[in-house]
């Protein structure tokens, strides 16, 4: 996996048996590995700066 300069890699989250895609985001290397310890997915905002969950308010 290739993170870009700013430490990002595009993610992109599809449905398992249609492969609809049901979003696009960015992820650094701790979204990565949160989403893989907890097998709920963590993504990184550009905007914000800051680490999210999918479904936090």
């Amino acid at each position: 996996m290739r993170f870009d300069a700013q430490g990002l890699v595009v993610a992109v989250a599809q449905d398992a048996v249609s492969g609809t895609v049901l979003m696009v985001a960015y992820m650094d290397r701790i979204a990565l590995e949160r989403t893989l310890e907890t097998g709920q997915a963590h993504f990184w905002s550009r905007s914000r700066q800051r680490l999210w969950r999918k479904g936090e308010s």
